[in-house]
């Protein structure tokens, strides 16, 4: 008897294979038999007419804390995906002395766009070691999710205080070796670090692991090689525009050291920069003449996006406009009102330093969101450029004479340019290249910001009704075997017998995702940025339907993916992505 078959769907298995008609065999969480299948079973899943692949496997999110409130970590889950990635950038919730929660809480707050509220009521922070805080999670999700150990908690946790501000003595090196390596004898999965100045904590200062230095990094690193399944992920300067030479160094080296894989997020591509695009990929062919291997995470489709001038966003990233909006919300709307302040932050906004985030500035391109004020009626869902062309005022001015009016409240929606056939040409390149891999959603952060979990089933859609740039074969495999082959996930990211069965089951016709929309049920009565999957039939996690139609079924049939039992190591002298 069988604990579940799916009957009469087109088996996409993961390799880059062609789909072929099969069913599919489950019994006790594995995969028994790929075909023709007689053997009755407690469940039958009618799959005619559905495809039916491996569950997706996202190598970049901060579900750290959802988790713990939602053992779904929607709305992933919701999109076929079965795996999760976190304790990524260096920011983990352990190991935790009991007097640095309330600092963990207000930087992540800042950091990683959680909501304050829902991480002060809807968790314990009952646990102090890393390995308390897997088995907090232990046998309570529905999704497999594995922990990298940040840089930043461990540091806090061997410095306290002086984590931030000061370099630390080798006597506090080697106490952080030590806690790294008992958080990956626990089950950590690596090690990750952030080096970049997007990361400030709850008090505005640069976050604990961007006062390390070479030494203290590569120190840690090397604890990573000495536990089996590891892997290492980060962020330096140069990961959001062009890599210095320094940098390139240092993350090789890092590869190097611990012998594992690294990989950072993330890479962004445009056609009329291609040559940054190459030099970033260039990262990834030195460490492999080095015997180390880097790769770049790439999002295979735009993100759903708000920003507002009332919270924390990639606005403020721009050079001077944090002095602008760092103020209280009064004393930020005066400002923001003053037109020579408005001079000001136009003309900053254009400097070289801001780098990518120039990108946000095309004001005309922005949608109104969700207003307010009786006298922004009517500005719901219209391009700026449109307002701006009725009150004959620049469109710079109409964003801010909008978002003043009502407050600061105003949610505007960027809409980033498509790039045009010869962009769409240069990522369908990268997104076959070793050198890169698709990934980078950051789900579970920016929640009232950005919707990232959704890019399995767009990217699906996009492959297969869409603009239908590789086949969906291969964009299975790139979201399923190649994340799960590079974390060396035992036995998960294909459709064969043996392998878990992680499975999502949807109809090619209609599978995508739902317009992200704000929604308030986070604890404290927080909001974030969600959206529901569309097509998505069935999505097992372990051999246990975990999603039915859409919606979670109460299942937590989730691993807590352990390193050394649950992952194998991935030999960074041996391994490539296979054809």
């Amino acid at each position: 008897m069988l604990d579940v078959v799916i009957k009469g769907g087109t088996v996409i298995d993961g390799t880059g294979a062609a789909g072929v008609a099969a069913d599919v065999g489950v019994r006790d969480g594995r995969i028994v038999t790929i075909g023709t299948i007689t053997e009755s079973a407690n469940e039958t899943i009618d799959a005619t007419g559905l495809l039916v692949t491996p569950g997706f496997v996202d190598p970049h999110t901060h579900y750290d804390a959802q988790l713990i409130w939602d053992p779904t970590a929607s709305p992933s889950l919701n999109h076929g995906v079965t795996s999760v990635i976190g304790g990524n950038c260096g920011f983990t919730l352990a190991p935790l002395r009991a007097v640095d929660a309330d600092y963990t809480r207000k930087m992540m707050a800042k950091v990683e766009g959680m909501a304050l509220a829902a991480l002060e009521q809807g968790i314990e922070w009952n646990w102090e070691s890393f390995a308390q805080y897997l088995d907090r999670l232990d046998g309570r999700i529905a999704i497999n999710a594995g922990f990298l150990v940040g840089h930043c908690a461990i540091r806090r946790y061997v410095m306290g205080p002086a984590a931030v501000g000061e370099k630390a003595s080798p006597e506090q090196v080697a106490a952080m070796q030590a806690e790294l390596s008992r958080s990956l004898a626990a089950g950590g999965l690596g090690f990750s670090t952030t080096l970049s100045k997007t990361h400030s904590d709850g008090d505005g200062k640069p976050v604990a692991s961007r006062w390390s230095d070479r030494e203290e990094v590569l120190a840690l690193c090397e604890v990573v090689g000495r536990h089996e399944g590891t892997t290492l992920e980060g962020i330096v300067e140069g990961c959001l525009e062009m890599f210095a030479e320094p940098e390139l160094d240092l993350i090789i080296a890092m590869s190097a050291a611990a012998r594992r894989p690294f990989n950072w997020n993330v890479l962004t591509i445009d056609s009329g920069d291609d040559t940054k695009v190459n030099h970033q990929l260039e990262a990834g062919t030195r460490a492999a003449a080095a015997g180390a291997r880097v790769v770049a995470l790439t999002m295979p489709v735009a993100v759903p996006m708000n920003m507002s001038f009332k919270s924390f966003c990639a606005l403020w990233l721009l050079p001077g406009w944090q002095e602008t909006l760092g103020v209280p919300i009064d004393e930020r709307i005066r400002r923001l009102s003053d037109p020579l302040v408005r001079t000001e932050l136009a003309s900053n906004s254009q400097k070289p330093e801001a780098g990518i985030f120039r990108r946000l500035t095309d004001w005309g391109r922005y949608v109104i969101g969700d207003t307010y004020a009786d006298a922004n009626q009517g500005c719901r869902g219209r391009r700026v450029s449109e307002i701006a062309a009725e009150r004959g005022t620049t469109e710079w001015d109409t964003v801010l004479d909008i978002c003043v009016t009502d407050e600061l409240a105003t949610i505007l929606w960027p809409s980033p340019h498509d790039g045009g056939d010869k962009t769409w040409a240069l990522r369908k390149q990268v997104w076959l290249d070793e050198r890169a891999m698709i990934g980078g959603s950051d789900a579970g952060a920016h929640l009232d910001r950005m919707c990232g979990a959704p890019y399995t089933t767009r990217f699906v859609a996009d492959c297969i009704r869409g603009r239908q740039l590789i086949p969906v074969e291969t964009a299975v495999k790139l979201m399923t075997r190649d994340p799960a082959r590079l974390f060396g996930l035992r036995d998960r990211g294909e459709l064969r017998v043996g392998g878990f069965a992680d499975i999502a089951v949807f109809d090619p016709a209609t599978v995508g995702s739902e317009n992200a929309e704000l929604v308030t049920d986070l604890p404290g009565q927080s909001a974030r940025l969600t959206a529901g999957s569309i097509g998505m039939h069935r999505v097992l996690v372990n051999g246990v339907v975990a999603i039915r139609d859409g919606q979670p079924t109460g299942s937590t049939s989730g691993t807590l993916l352990r390193s050394g039992r649950d992952t194998d190591t991935v030999d960074t002298s041996t391994v490539r992505r296979q054809p």
